[in-house]
C-alpha cells in the first residue's frame, strides 16, 4: 500500500504538476506498477493475523516479497494454511486457466464457481450489479457524464460479441465480460476521472469505446485476466490526440 501511494501520488500526479495536471489516472497507474513489478505479491495473499497458523509481521511480508520465504523460513503456501480461500479475480482467472489447458469456453463454465446455465459467476456477478446500481445513481444525480461509461460498455459489448461470434470456444460472451472483473466498476468510477480523460463530448465517446475495446482484446490475447487498468493507461496516452481531433467548432468560424 505504501508503494502504491508513493507511486500514484508522487510520480503519477505530482511529477506532472499536481492535481489537475496528471496525464494518467493515478489509481490505475499505481495498480499497474504494482502488478508488473510485484506479480507474485499482488496475486498471493496471506490470511489475516487471527486466522494464520504461523504468525507474521511486516518484516515477514517484505521477506516473502523479495525472497519467497518469511524470516522464520515459511513459504507462501505454509503461511496460507488455515484458510479455505482468498479473494481474487476468480471468474476471469478460472476461464483463462481452463482455456490454457485446452478446454473450450463452454467447458470452462462448468466449474463450480459458475452457474452453467447462464455463465454468471456466483457472488461476483452481484458485486458487479451493485457497481452498476451505484453508477446509475451517479448518472441520475448528474455527478458524472454518460458519455464515457456508456461508450465503454458499448465497446466491451461490440468487441466481445464479434470475438465470441468468430471464436465461440475461445473467448467469453458479452455477459461474462460485463459481469466479471472491473468492467462495471471501471466504467462508472475510473474512466470518468475528469483530469486524465478526454474533455470533449465526442472525445469522451471515443475514449470510452476504445477502453472497452482494449479491455476485451487484452483479456483475450494478453497475459492478464483483467485488463481495465491497462486499457485505461493506454487510452490516457491517446487523450491529447483525441481531444485535438474532436474539438468543437469555434462559434463564428467555419470548421
Amino acid at each position: 500500500m505504501c508503494a502504491f501511494n508513493v507511486f500514484s501520488i508522487a510520480i503519477v500526479k505530482q511529477l506532472y504538476g499536481g492535481l489537475g495536471f496528471n496525464m494518467f489516472n493515478p489509481a490505475m497507474g499505481g495498480y499497474v506498477m504494482l502488478l508488473i513489478s510485484f506479480p507474485l505479491a499482488m496475486t498471493m495473499w496471506v490470511p489475516v493475523q487471527n486466522m494464520a497458523i504461523y504468525p507474521y509481521d511486516f518484516a515477514d511480508a517484505l521477506s516473502v516479497i523479495f525472497t519467497g520465504f518469511s524470516v522464520s523460513g515459511y513459504d507462501m503456501t505454509q503461511l496460507r494454511l488455515g484458510v479455505d480461500g482468498v479473494t481474487q479475480a476468480t471468474p476471469l482467472d478460472a476461464v483463462r486457466s481452463s482455456l490454457l489447458l485446452g478446454e473450450t469456453y463452454s467447458e470452462a463454465l462448468q466449474a463450480s464457481i459458475f452457474n452453467s446455465d447462464s455463465g454468471f459467476a456466483y457472488g461476483w456477478s452481484w458485486v458487479a450489479l451493485a457497481y452498476l446500481a451505484g453508477g446509475l445513481f451517479l448518472l441520475w444525480r448528474k455527478i458524472i457524464s454518460w458519455h464515457m461509461p456508456l461508450s465503454m460498455l458499448a465497446g466491451v459489448i461490440v468487441t466481445a460479441a464479434i470475438l465470441n461470434m468468430l471464436m465461440p470456444d475461445a473467448t467469453g460472451g458479452i455477459l461474462f465480460h460485463l459481469l466479471s472483473g472491473a468492467v462495471l466498476f471501471g466504467a462508472f468510477f475510473i474512466v470518468t476521472d475528469p483530469v486524465s480523460g478526454s474533455t470533449t463530448d465526442k472525445g469522451r465517446l471515443v475514449f470510452g469505446a476504445l477502453i472497452g475495446f482494449w479491455t476485451v482484446i487484452i483479456r483475450t490475447y494478453g497475459g492478464y485476466p483483467d485488463a481495465v487498468a491497462f486499457a485505461v493507461i493506454i487510452m490516457n496516452i491517446a487523450v491529447p490526440l483525441i481531444d485535438y481531433y474532436t474539438q468543437p467548432r469555434t462559434y463564428g468560424h467555419q470548421s
